[in-house]
Protein backbone atom coordinates (compact mmCIF):
# COMPACT_ATOMS: atom_id res chain seq x y z
CA UNK A 1 0.00 0.00 0.00
CA UNK A 2 1.32 3.62 -1.37
CA UNK A 3 -0.37 5.97 0.66
CA UNK A 4 -0.28 9.25 -1.58
CA UNK A 5 -1.44 12.35 0.87
CA UNK A 6 -2.72 15.64 -1.37
CA UNK A 7 -0.55 18.40 0.73
CA UNK A 8 -2.65 20.98 0.85
CA UNK A 9 -4.37 18.85 3.28
CA UNK A 10 -7.90 18.39 1.59
CA UNK A 11 -7.69 14.92 -0.10
CA UNK A 12 -6.21 11.86 0.53
CA UNK A 13 -5.60 9.08 -2.28
CA UNK A 14 -4.64 5.63 -0.97
CA UNK A 15 -3.25 2.93 -4.09
CA UNK A 16 -2.74 -0.22 -3.78
CA UNK A 17 0.89 -0.77 -5.52
CA UNK A 18 3.40 -3.25 -5.71
CA UNK A 19 6.47 -1.82 -4.01
CA UNK A 20 8.70 -4.80 -3.63
CA UNK A 21 7.73 -5.38 0.05
CA UNK A 22 8.06 -1.34 0.58
CA UNK A 23 4.91 0.65 2.84
CA UNK A 24 6.55 4.20 1.78
CA UNK A 25 3.90 7.43 2.26
CA UNK A 26 3.99 9.93 -1.23
CA UNK A 27 3.34 13.56 0.18
CA UNK A 28 2.66 15.09 -2.60
CA UNK A 29 3.11 19.09 -2.73
CA UNK A 30 1.37 21.93 -5.53
CA UNK A 31 4.71 23.43 -5.81
CA UNK A 32 8.31 22.95 -5.06
CA UNK A 33 8.49 26.40 -2.12
CA UNK A 34 5.13 24.43 -0.75
CA UNK A 35 7.38 21.32 -0.73
CA UNK A 36 10.29 23.19 1.24
CA UNK A 37 7.72 24.25 3.71
CA UNK A 38 6.32 20.04 4.47
CA UNK A 39 10.05 19.07 4.66
CA UNK A 40 10.69 21.60 7.10
CA UNK A 41 7.98 20.45 9.40
CA UNK A 42 8.81 16.69 8.69
CA UNK A 43 12.14 17.23 9.75
CA UNK A 44 11.11 19.23 12.76
CA UNK A 45 8.84 16.54 13.84
CA UNK A 46 11.19 13.57 13.43
CA UNK A 47 13.64 15.90 15.81
CA UNK A 48 11.01 16.12 18.65
CA UNK A 49 10.27 13.28 19.02
CA UNK A 50 14.27 11.55 18.70
CA UNK A 51 15.03 14.60 21.52
CA UNK A 52 11.97 13.42 23.74
CA UNK A 53 12.90 9.15 23.57
CA UNK A 54 16.56 9.55 23.32
CA UNK A 55 17.88 12.92 24.53
CA UNK A 56 19.06 13.95 20.82
CA UNK A 57 18.45 14.02 17.33
CA UNK A 58 21.00 12.73 14.41
CA UNK A 59 20.38 13.91 10.78
CA UNK A 60 22.26 13.51 7.33
CA UNK A 61 22.47 15.66 4.80
CA UNK A 62 22.92 15.05 1.04
CA UNK A 63 23.22 17.28 -2.14
CA UNK A 64 21.19 18.32 -4.47
CA UNK A 65 19.01 21.05 -3.31
CA UNK A 66 18.52 19.52 0.05
CA UNK A 67 20.95 22.17 1.97
CA UNK A 68 19.00 25.32 -0.07
CA UNK A 69 15.49 23.77 1.31
CA UNK A 70 16.52 23.61 4.96
CA UNK A 71 16.91 26.97 5.01
CA UNK A 72 12.72 27.16 5.71
CA UNK A 73 14.19 26.19 9.37
CA UNK A 74 16.19 28.95 10.08
CA UNK A 75 13.20 31.00 10.11
CA UNK A 76 12.05 32.68 14.10
CA UNK A 77 9.83 30.46 14.67
CA UNK A 78 11.93 27.88 13.98
CA UNK A 79 14.94 29.03 15.66
CA UNK A 80 12.68 29.24 18.79
CA UNK A 81 11.25 26.56 18.84
CA UNK A 82 13.78 23.58 17.66
CA UNK A 83 16.00 22.36 20.36
CA UNK A 84 19.44 22.82 18.30
CA UNK A 85 21.72 21.68 20.97
CA UNK A 86 20.45 18.10 20.79
CA UNK A 87 21.13 17.95 16.83
CA UNK A 88 23.75 16.55 15.09
CA UNK A 89 24.90 16.38 11.21
CA UNK A 90 26.41 14.15 9.08
CA UNK A 91 26.24 13.99 5.59
CA UNK A 92 25.38 10.81 3.17
CA UNK A 93 27.17 11.94 0.84
CA UNK A 94 30.37 14.23 -0.53
CA UNK A 95 32.48 15.65 -2.84
CA UNK A 96 35.95 15.10 -2.54
CA UNK A 97 36.81 18.90 -2.93
CA UNK A 98 38.18 21.31 -1.41
CA UNK A 99 36.15 22.71 2.22
CA UNK A 100 35.17 25.91 0.26
CA UNK A 101 34.57 24.56 -2.70
CA UNK A 102 31.03 25.39 -4.49
CA UNK A 103 30.85 21.68 -4.86
CA UNK A 104 31.17 20.85 -1.34
CA UNK A 105 27.59 19.36 0.03
CA UNK A 106 29.48 20.91 3.57
CA UNK A 107 29.62 23.77 2.49
CA UNK A 108 26.34 24.34 0.61
CA UNK A 109 24.57 23.28 3.88
CA UNK A 110 26.83 25.86 5.60
CA UNK A 111 26.05 28.51 3.28
CA UNK A 112 22.04 27.62 3.62
CA UNK A 113 21.52 26.25 6.83
CA UNK A 114 24.21 25.76 9.33
CA UNK A 115 25.48 29.04 9.72
CA UNK A 116 22.16 30.57 10.50
CA UNK A 117 21.16 28.25 13.19
CA UNK A 118 22.57 27.71 16.43
CA UNK A 119 23.78 24.03 16.35
CA UNK A 120 26.80 23.59 18.10
CA UNK A 121 29.85 23.40 15.75
CA UNK A 122 31.21 20.70 17.63
CA UNK A 123 28.10 18.84 16.50
CA UNK A 124 28.61 19.22 12.70
CA UNK A 125 30.68 16.15 11.25
CA UNK A 126 31.72 16.80 7.68
CA UNK A 127 33.57 14.66 5.84
CA UNK A 128 37.71 15.60 5.89
CA UNK A 129 38.91 17.82 3.22
CA UNK A 130 41.84 18.73 1.70
CA UNK A 131 42.87 14.68 1.77
CA UNK A 132 43.29 12.20 -0.72
CA UNK A 133 39.32 9.94 -0.98
CA UNK A 134 40.24 6.97 0.55
CA UNK A 135 41.56 8.78 3.44
CA UNK A 136 38.67 11.02 3.66
CA UNK A 137 36.22 7.78 3.62
CA UNK A 138 38.26 5.88 6.27
CA UNK A 139 38.50 9.11 8.48
CA UNK A 140 34.68 9.41 8.23
CA UNK A 141 33.57 6.08 9.16
CA UNK A 142 36.00 6.09 12.05
CA UNK A 143 34.37 9.09 13.16
CA UNK A 144 30.69 7.58 12.78
CA UNK A 145 31.95 4.36 14.88
CA UNK A 146 33.37 6.80 17.32
CA UNK A 147 29.75 8.37 17.81
CA UNK A 148 27.91 5.01 17.69
CA UNK A 149 29.99 4.27 20.77
CA UNK A 150 29.28 7.30 22.85
CA UNK A 151 25.32 6.82 21.67
CA UNK A 152 24.97 10.25 19.80
CA UNK A 153 24.21 8.02 17.18
CA UNK A 154 22.01 4.56 17.99
CA UNK A 155 22.96 1.01 17.24
CA UNK A 156 20.05 -0.68 14.38
CA UNK A 157 18.29 -4.20 16.17
CA UNK A 158 18.80 -5.69 13.07
CA UNK A 159 22.62 -4.92 12.29
CA UNK A 160 25.80 -3.24 13.73
CA UNK A 161 24.78 -0.25 11.27
CA UNK A 162 24.20 2.96 12.65
CA UNK A 163 20.61 4.00 12.93
CA UNK A 164 20.43 7.74 12.32
CA UNK A 165 17.37 9.25 13.18
CA UNK A 166 16.32 10.95 9.84
CA UNK A 167 18.48 10.94 6.27
CA UNK A 168 17.76 13.19 3.40
CA UNK A 169 18.39 11.88 -0.09
CA UNK A 170 17.91 14.42 -3.08
CA UNK A 171 16.50 12.36 -6.44
CA UNK A 172 17.50 10.89 -8.43
CA UNK A 173 19.78 9.36 -5.87
CA UNK A 174 23.54 8.56 -6.22
CA UNK A 175 24.02 4.80 -6.09
CA UNK A 176 24.99 4.21 -2.57
CA UNK A 177 27.94 1.53 -2.87
CA UNK A 178 26.38 -2.19 -1.60
CA UNK A 179 29.89 -3.39 0.25
CA UNK A 180 31.01 -7.30 0.02
CA UNK A 181 30.74 -6.89 3.85
CA UNK A 182 27.64 -5.24 5.85
CA UNK A 183 30.04 -3.85 8.32
CA UNK A 184 31.99 -1.28 6.16
CA UNK A 185 29.69 1.62 6.05
CA UNK A 186 31.69 4.56 4.33
CA UNK A 187 33.11 3.84 0.59
CA UNK A 188 35.04 5.75 -1.60
CA UNK A 189 33.45 5.72 -4.99
CA UNK A 190 34.46 7.19 -8.33
CA UNK A 191 32.23 9.31 -10.60
CA UNK A 192 32.76 9.36 -14.36
CA UNK A 193 36.50 8.19 -14.02
CA UNK A 194 37.65 11.95 -12.67
CA UNK A 195 35.56 12.74 -9.75
CA UNK A 196 35.44 11.22 -6.85
CA UNK A 197 32.72 10.95 -4.02
CA UNK A 198 32.98 9.97 -0.15
CA UNK A 199 29.05 7.57 0.26
CA UNK A 200 27.53 6.14 3.29
CA UNK A 201 26.78 2.24 1.94
CA UNK A 202 23.36 1.27 1.47
CA UNK A 203 23.31 -1.19 4.39
CA UNK A 204 23.55 2.17 6.15
CA UNK A 205 21.14 3.89 4.47
CA UNK A 206 18.85 1.16 4.57
CA UNK A 207 19.33 0.82 8.75
CA UNK A 208 18.30 4.74 9.43
CA UNK A 209 14.73 5.01 11.60
CA UNK A 210 13.62 7.27 8.62
CA UNK A 211 14.64 8.21 5.26
CA UNK A 212 13.10 11.01 2.95
CA UNK A 213 13.36 11.67 -0.23
CA UNK A 214 12.97 14.93 -2.14
CA UNK A 215 11.91 14.56 -5.76
CA UNK A 216 11.35 18.05 -7.77
CA UNK A 217 10.59 19.65 -11.39
CA UNK A 218 9.43 18.03 -14.52
CA UNK A 219 13.01 16.76 -15.59
CA UNK A 220 12.68 14.07 -12.75
CA UNK A 221 9.45 13.36 -13.65
CA UNK A 222 10.23 9.85 -16.26
CA UNK A 223 12.73 8.72 -13.34
CA UNK A 224 10.19 9.17 -10.55
CA UNK A 225 7.56 7.12 -12.58
CA UNK A 226 10.42 4.47 -12.95
CA UNK A 227 10.56 3.70 -9.32
CA UNK A 228 7.20 4.35 -8.71
CA UNK A 229 5.94 1.55 -11.20
CA UNK A 230 8.57 -0.62 -10.42
CA UNK A 231 8.75 -1.52 -14.29
CA UNK A 232 12.38 -2.95 -14.48
CA UNK A 233 14.79 -4.44 -11.91
CA UNK A 234 15.17 -2.70 -8.88
CA UNK A 235 19.03 -2.84 -9.31
CA UNK A 236 18.15 -0.26 -12.10
CA UNK A 237 17.67 2.59 -10.03
CA UNK A 238 19.51 3.35 -7.16
CA UNK A 239 16.19 4.61 -5.26
CA UNK A 240 14.42 1.57 -5.58
CA UNK A 241 17.30 -0.21 -3.06
CA UNK A 242 16.68 2.24 -0.90
CA UNK A 243 13.94 0.51 1.79
CA UNK A 244 14.25 1.21 5.57
CA UNK A 245 14.86 -2.19 7.29
CA UNK A 246 13.25 -1.32 10.79
CA UNK A 247 12.58 2.08 9.60
CA UNK A 248 10.00 4.38 7.44
CA UNK A 249 10.30 5.65 4.11
CA UNK A 250 8.73 9.38 2.73
CA UNK A 251 8.93 10.80 -0.43
CA UNK A 252 8.58 14.74 -0.66
CA UNK A 253 7.46 15.35 -4.40
CA UNK A 254 5.67 18.32 -5.98
CA UNK A 255 3.41 17.70 -8.65
CA UNK A 256 6.20 18.53 -11.75
CA UNK A 257 7.92 15.68 -10.56
CA UNK A 258 5.01 13.44 -10.18
CA UNK A 259 3.17 14.70 -13.25
CA UNK A 260 3.63 11.50 -15.42
CA UNK A 261 2.54 9.22 -12.31
CA UNK A 262 0.01 11.18 -11.44
CA UNK A 263 -1.43 11.17 -15.46
CA UNK A 264 -0.42 7.33 -15.29
CA UNK A 265 -2.91 6.71 -12.24
CA UNK A 266 -6.02 8.48 -13.14
CA UNK A 267 -4.50 11.30 -10.27
CA UNK A 268 -4.58 15.11 -10.65
CA UNK A 269 -3.31 17.19 -7.82
CA UNK A 270 -5.76 19.58 -5.99
CA UNK A 271 -4.73 23.30 -6.30
CA UNK A 272 -3.09 24.90 -3.71
CA UNK A 273 -4.93 27.94 -3.92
Amino acid sequence: MLSIYMCDWREEVNLNLEMEKRDPELRLFDSSEELSSGLADYVHQISESAIKEKGSFSLVLSGGDVPKRLGKLTSSAFLKMVEWSKWHVFWAEENVVAKRHPDSFFWQAKEYFLSKVPILPAHVFPVSHDVPGESAASNYEFSIRQHVRKRSVSVSPSSDCPRFDLILLNFPLPRHPVPGEESQWVSLVSIDGSKEKVMLTLPVINAAAHVAIVASGAEVAPEFLDVMMGQKSIGSNPARMVWPIDGKLVWFVDTSAASLFLLGKGCAATSGS
